[in-house]
């Protein structure tokens, strides 16, 4: 199955509906021949990759970049490229689990956020997903960088259990930076940089409502709750980078 895929300011993204990437991630957990890598695409993490060429360098390494943010579509429009669909983080993880919750032989790595969320998801995933076997979870450090004997560790920890997806939920860009350096030492089959899906997932971080979701406003209750931390990604984030896209319009439609 080929995944259609369009360029916005130097990056593909897939234009797929979210269905068909998870069929498309299943068929790669099946063959299992490559580590697969999936991350998510939106203003803000393009914004900071523009500063930061290893983070860059990671979400175009991606095999499946989703626009993981209703900014992407916009851009997309702006360009005149289609995008079916905003595709979350969550959407993956909830889509992937439930096809593979109905079948048997497939077991998974949570790798992020605190040990405590880490028991909660667990025992929600183990109740909502029976079939599909929680083979780890490891609570790394917090800090921007680790050492490389906290390294070995982690990675011990993950190809020890020989998980066919490992989930990496220690938010953009420590965790797609972290994929793509060792992305070549993991034995895993899938492996997707969810951010802040771990704390959705368990209730520890309340999702805005699916109306402000499906309005392209699932920002808003966010930056509500918490401006300071919100504000920037919002306003000056989403602002430079449509200022970006209309920028590449204009030189797309002069041919340069």
């Amino acid at each position: 199955m080929n995944m259609k895929n369009e360029f916005i300011l130097g990056y593909r993204i897939i234009t797929e509906t979210k269905e068909r990437c998870v069929a498309r991630i299943v068929e790669w957990i099946e063959n299992g021949e490559e580590c697969r890598f999936l991350a998510c695409a939106n203003p803000h993490s393009l914004q900071v990759a523009r500063k930061d060429p290893f983070f860059e360098e990671a979400l175009k390494s991606a095999d499946i970049l989703i626009p993981d943010g209703s900014g992407l579509l916009l851009g997309a429009r702006i360009l005149g490229v289609g995008i079916e669909s905003r595709v979350t983080g969550s959407d993956i993880f909830l889509g992937l689990s439930r096809v593979l919750n109905g079948r048997t032989g497939y077991s998974q790595f949570f790798l992020g956020t605190t040990e405590e969320n880490l028991n909660n998801l667990r025992q929600k995933a183990e109740r909502e997903f029976p079939s599909i076997l929680t083979a780890g979870t490891y609570s790394p450090p917090f800090r921007d960088d680790f050492s490389e004997a906290e390294n070995r560790e982690m990675l011990q920890a993950i190809n020890n259990a020989s998980p066919d997806i490992l989930w990496v939920g220690m938010t953009a860009p420590k965790q797609e930076k972290w994929i793509y350096k060792n992305r070549n030492r993991l034995k895993v089959k899938f492996v997707a940089a969810v951010g802040a899906v771990f704390d959705f997932y368990t209730g520890r971080v309340k999702r805005s409502h699916p109306v402000f979701q499906n309005m392209g406003l699932e920002w808003l209750p966010r930056l509500v709750r918490q401006p300071r931390r919100m504000w920037k990604r919002n306003f000056v984030s989403n602002t430079s980078f449509v200022v970006r896209v209309v920028g590449e319009a204009v030189r797309r439609k002069r041919g340069v």
